[in-house]
């Protein structure tokens, strides 16, 4: 990005704040909420690290290869899961993003974070991660009501809702990240 750095550190609070919550939600009571919570914790502070302005903080060059192995490893276990259901692709290919904006950054790090693409344009690859994001955003913010809610007896009192099991903030949280990742393809 040219000029100011604030919408780069507005990106890094969005994800480090979201990924915060996510660390927070694997307390939950309910086993594949924690998992879940787990991986989007991860996503969450990987993207706050990536998104970091590059005037502030070069990383080595080594430190996108150990992001794309970390992700990688994050993408291999998401696909496995993602036998299970479908929400599980929807990390696949978050994980996925991850590790071809951690490789493409390892490519050409001269460029910052957040380099640009050609004067064609942005790689395909980019142009289609771009859109299923955008998509996801649209439809996960048109689902981001107010969801029924599990009650949980133990913990929470008489009757009340623990707030890491609340559905709709799990959903918010989703949403949040999308909203970052698309962000970090446009800006790169």
């Amino acid at each position: 990005m040219h000029g100011s750095t604030s919408p780069e550190w507005l990106l890094v609070a969005l994800c480090a704040v979201t990924g915060a919550y996510c660390l927070l939600r694997t307390r939950s009571a309910v086993a594949e909420q924690r998992r879940a919570a787990g991986a989007e914790a991860l996503m969450g502070f990987g993207m706050a690290a990536m998104a970091v302005p590059a005037a502030v903080v070069a990383p080595p060059d080594w430190a996108w290869g150990v992001c794309a192995l970390v992700f990688g490893a994050a993408a291999i276990r998401e696909g496995w899961a993602a036998r299970a259901g479908g929400h599980h692709l929807h990390h696949l290919v978050g994980t996925g993003a991850m590790v071809y904006m951690a490789a493409a950054m390892s490519v050409s790090p001269a460029s910052g974070h957040h380099g640009h693409g050609s004067a064609a344009g942005p790689p395909a690859v980019t142009g289609v991660l771009a859109l299923y994001f955008a998509g996801y955003v649209l439809w996960s913010g048109a689902r981001l009501v107010p969801a029924p809610t599990v009650v949980v007896g133990s913990g929470g009192g008489r009757g009340s809702v623990l707030w890491r099991d609340r559905v709709e903030l799990a959903r918010a949280c989703r949403l949040s990240m999308a909203m970052g990742m698309l962000a970090m393809l446009l800006m790169r």
